[in-house]
């Protein structure tokens, strides 16, 4: 027998057909729209008279235009009412389940769709979203689409795409200490560039994956679409299957003890072979932060602002935009420079290992002078926990802002925006110009990174405030 990838199981167990196009059919086990491309592709679907083929398998989410203020509603940011009540009433309309302003389940799709258990080792997942890949850490296959694509997975259960190449990636070693995924998922898009994995899904792998818990992973395929793949994922093992046992979407009896023998198939055979096989080395890895305008211009806390991002006219033209825009100097260190905002938070980093990672630095301190510091869960569940655990608190003693679960600053699409030539430490995903506000010029770090940074009122390295 043939040895396959994981993704080739999964892909052919979905296939419905192969078109002339050269792109194939492949069914989509679930899908989770949000409020920014709802309405729009909900709108296409009345004009043309059709109705959502399978409203069961369908679910909506309120998290990009959401306020993050508490006691909100729908008008509490009005940029973002309009999408609000039109995803509202999409959802009524065409009869499927809406995680709703005030929804004790509400929260960012691609935290609640783990987290409820709608997302399954094996399984296929459709979401309008450029990060859909963050469920591919249960062993998923997870693809973004657009709204025309969103319209036609409504209405057939079936998306058309071409079949990506595979790309695995081995990474070895141990982590240091507060060293984390976000660090590895930088280090990666830095290694391989922005557009290192176009058309590939990629599968992670080796013993610094195996060790990481289930919210890790998700941070590091969240960043998969940073350097141009089309899904990435991480192989189900006992860890998953313990993680998803008894959440709300989750089978139950038998249908849980058939699911597990089915699950525990779902793994690349031995032999099987990838298009492209890497290996990194984690050992030495240090904490990462990025320097420029990409997610792929990263550099190790210790290390400085590089010479030059390459020989090629090209490759100038960007290193100079990148260092106009963050007003920063070929070989400058980043360490010691003042910062003016912090946000944790996002579908990257917003779950409670990553709230425990923060609240782990800034117990017993104080935010600096100056800085505005905030947190928004990535879940009204994340939210209760976290309270349950007083992180709250330790976060509300130091001079946080305590958030409601929203998308919140990653794209600032409900208002959260940094200020114009503010330089904001984010654990989000994206550091693209302007992303979180006109002129602001955004550093994507780790949570712990980011809390070390909102204590000392500068970019600085977690060990040296961990270790105090």
């Amino acid at each position: 027998m043939v040895a396959r990838t994981l993704f080739h199981k999964i892909w052919e167990a979905h296939l419905v057909a192969r078109r002339i196009d050269g792109r194939e059919i492949i069914y989509m086990d679930r899908n989770i729209v949000h409020e920014l491309h709802g309405p729009k592709a909900f709108e296409k679907l009345r004009k043309a008279a059709r109705r959502v083929r399978r409203p069961d398998l369908t679910f909506a989410v309120q998290d990009h235009t959401i306020s993050s203020q508490p006691d909100r509603d729908d008008t509490t940011n009005p940029e973002g009412t309009p999408f609000l009540r039109a995803q509202r009433a999409g959802a009524a309309e065409f009869g499927f389940r809406i995680f709703d302003v005030g929804d004790p389940d509400q929260g960012i799709s691609h935290v609640i769709g783990p987290e409820l258990g709608m997302v399954l080792p094996g399984a296929t997942h459709c979401v309008p979203d450029s990060h859909a890949a963050t469920v591919g850490a249960l062993g998923a296959l997870s693809f973004g689409c657009g709204t025309t694509e969103l319209e036609h997975v409504l209405a057939t259960q079936v998306l058309a795409m071409k079949r990506p190449k595979t790309m695995r990636i081995n990474l070895e070693g141990r982590l240091q200490p507060h060293v984390t995924a976000k660090d590895v998922a930088l280090h990666i898009v830095g290694t391989l560039g922005v557009s290192g994995a176009n058309g590939h899904a990629v599968e992670y792998a080796g013993p610094v994956v195996r060790a990481m818990g289930i919210e890790a992973r998700m941070t590091l395929c969240n960043l998969t679409v940073e350097m141009g793949g089309r899904s990435g994922f991480v192989a189900a093992d006992e860890t998953t299957l313990s993680w998803l046992e008894g959440r709300p979407f989750a089978p139950v009896g038998e249908d849980w003890n058939r699911a597990l023998a089915y699950w525990r198939t779902m793994h690349s055979d031995e032999g099987a072979r990838f298009d492209r096989d890497l290996t990194i080395d984690c050992s030495a890895l240090e904490p990462q932060i990025t320097w420029g305008i990409t997610p792929g211009q990263v550099i190790g806390i210790r290390d400085s602002v590089p010479a030059s991002l390459g020989e090629e006219a090209s490759d100038q033209h960007a290193f100079t935009k990148a260092l106009t825009y963050m007003d920063l100097q070929a070989g400058e260190p980043l360490q010691g420079l003042k910062v003016d905002r912090v946000f944790i938070g996002s579908c990257t980093n917003g779950r409670i290992p990553d709230l425990q990672e923060a609240a782990a630095i800034v117990r017993g301190r104080k935010v600096a002078e100056g800085v505005v510091a905030m947190i928004s869960p990535g879940s009204t569940i994340v939210r209760r926990e976290a309270e349950a655990l007083g992180l709250d608190t330790v976060f509300r003693d130091a001079g946080f802002y305590w958030a409601e679960s929203a998308c919140s600053m990653c794209a600032g699409g409900n208002g959260d925006r940094g200020r114009p030539g503010e330089r904001v430490i984010s654990t989000t995903n994206r550091n693209f110009e302007g992303r979180q506000g006109p002129g602001v010029r955004t550093h994507l770090v780790s949570p712990g990174m980011a809390a070390a940074a909102a204590i000392a009122g500068a970019i600085v390295d977690v060990r040296q405030l961990a270790e105090a």
